[in-house]
């Protein structure tokens, strides 16, 4: 993190004599790229995005940013070993759960007068998300290790609305090249669809395959997360 810091002061202090905040008139879009930083779950860069502006003139800018990542911070896998023994010892249950996911997300932005080279503004923006959920156990009844239940799998497929405020600023390092900040407030709901719900469990030394619907699901979270923390590098033209 100290390396990147460094790294980052430096190319705009080499860049800072050459850079100049460009006018709508000359440069009407940019095109930037952003990792996401997440402090909740410690040093954890995730979520890239790539966002397209077109300035409109020099104080309103409109956005389309395309995502990955669900938006609220969940890691894309998960696993969960569970042992046969308290001690840890002998066979071992698992539990992993895996997702993919996109978000995309349209708005606009109020850019501030700032300096030459800093170009502050406020942001506002409107987030359709879709992806896919699937969790799979092997020996895990859903408390424990279990010998009998040889394996469950369930997949669905998952929808995502939401709406983010917030404030960020674009600092010209070179001409038409700036280094972005973005922090915010979001709301986000997500829905996890009914999908399939397979079991197989050993019945009287028979395998018993059972096959059901899962059931929908839905959770919301409201708050600074990963979506809402961005360190972007962009080019105006």
């Amino acid at each position: 993190m100290k390396k990147l810091l460094v790294l980052v002061g430096a190319v705009a202090l080499v860049g800072s004599t050459f850079a100049q905040k460009p006018s709508a008139d000359d440069s009407k879009y940019s095109l930037e790229g952003g990792l996401n930083y997440n402090a909740g779950a410690g040093i954890q860069w995730s979520a890239p995005t790539i966002r397209f502006r077109y300035f409109v003139n020099d104080n309103i800018a409109g956005r389309l940013q395309l995502g990955l990542g669900d938006g609220m911070g969940t890691p894309n896998s998960e696993s969960f070993s569970f042992a046969e023994n308290g001690d840890g010892t002998g066979a071992v249950g698992t539990d992993n759960i895996t997702r993919s996911s996109w978000t995309l997300q349209l708005g606009g932005e109020y850019h501030l007068a700032g300096t030459d080279r800093l170009s502050p503004y406020f942001m506002l923006g409107i987030n359709v998300g879709s992806g896919s959920f699937t969790r799979e156990w092997a020996n895990f009844n859903g408390l424990g290790y279990s010998e009998n239940y040889i394996s469950r799998k369930i997949e669905a497929g998952v929808s995502r609305f939401g709406v983010n405020i917030g404030a960020g600023m674009d600092y010209y390092i070179f001409e038409n090249v700036y280094l972005g900040l973005e922090l915010g407030l979001g709301w986000m709901t997500q829905t996890i669809k009914e999908g399939t719900d397979v079991s197989v469990i050993n019945v009287g030394g028979n395998n018993v395959t059972t096959t059901d619907v899962s059931l929908a699901s839905k959770s919301t979270v409201i708050g600074t997360n990963a979506m809402n923390a961005a360190f972007r590098l962009g080019w105006r033209f």
